[in-house]
């Protein structure tokens, strides 16, 4: 008999958002939230198709691109959703370099083609917030598109990032007022939920805490959802701790110094417990020859 600390998944776990967002039987709830988030641009979409979550650079890097969540609609516009855990040091420049993979799909080959492109979207939930941003606690939403400096116009229009800071995002059940309150409350909140607030008694909703709802995984979903919870808090915890002991020793050692010792001790908790060695390249900028010299 399994017994369960929580009724509901976490949607931050790579598991709990996959189960909710990326898979077939589920696609609706994906098709909504996106609706809600992009409804005064988009309109409505009518049709998600997922597209591999695994692209390839033709450098000779040969760096992947691995997404979350990749889709289309009917119109050939390409949505990357992708969910942030922890604060990483370029994770706006790993967004910027996420979009060029649907830009570079849509090339045609043969001298035909005009250079035409579909919108490409890409949307970042984040478990953080942006240090430069600490100080717009009321600023959650950041709709990022090409624009020209001085007159403030937008000057292409097809290629938008979107993050979500969600830690900003403190509103209760009881203050939610639109639809999209509602998708920003249940992410955060999913997790922590004993039962279904009376606000979310519709069908979309209604849906999401019946696949939400752990006990009725199987003994190997549950298992996959522990694995990935203890990931999850794992890299939690070893963040949480090494940026509490550098922010003791920033006051001492004056704050450059201070970052770069909180980042070697982010990398020897991630080394302690086995993580892979890209993953601790991305979370705290440390070059794979400087973590290396850390075992």
């Amino acid at each position: 008999m399994i017994e369960f600390r929580e009724k509901f998944i976490n949607p931050f776990t790579d598991y709990g958002f996959k189960r909710l967002f990326g898979e077939e039987p589920n696609k609706d709830l994906l098709l909504d939230f996106l609706n809600e988030l992009l409804k005064e641009e988009q309109g409505q979409i009518t049709e998600l198709t997922y597209l591999k979550n695994e692209n390839l650079s033709t450098t000779e890097l040969n760096r992947k691109a691995i997404f979350d969540l990749y889709c289309t609609n009917e119109k050939g516009e390409k949505f990357i959703v992708e969910l942030q855990k922890t604060k990483q040091k370029f994770f706006k420049d790993r967004t910027v370099y996420y979009s060029t993979f649907p830009i570079r799909d849509q090339a045609i080959i043969g001298s035909e083609w005009d250079f035409e492109l579909k919108k490409v979207y890409t949307i970042a939930i984040l478990d953080f917030v942006f240090d430069e941003d600490e100080n717009q606690p009321e600023k959650l939403r950041y709709d990022v598109k090409l624009t020209d400096i001085q007159t403030k116009n937008v000057f292409y229009d097809k290629l938008t990032f979107i993050y979500l800071e969600m830690p900003k995002f403190n509103k209760t059940a009881e203050e939610l007022e639109t639809k999209f309150d509602k998708w920003l409350y249940v992410l955060k909140n999913l997790n922590k939920l004993d039962r279904i607030p009376e606000k979310f008694k519709e069908k979309i909703f209604l849906k999401l805490f019946e696949t939400a709802e752990i006990a009725k995984f199987s003994q190997q979903e549950y298992q996959e959802y522990e694995d990935s919870l203890k990931y999850y808090r794992d890299i939690k915890n070893s963040l949480d701790t090494a940026r509490e002991e550098g922010r003791e020793e920033g006051r001492e050692e004056g704050r450059e110094e201070g970052e770069r010792k909180k980042q070697i001790e982010i990398a020897k908790g991630m080394i302690i417990k086995k993580f892979d060695i890209s993953i601790i390249m991305e979370l705290t900028g440390l070059t794979r020859q400087e973590i290396e010299t850390l075992k």
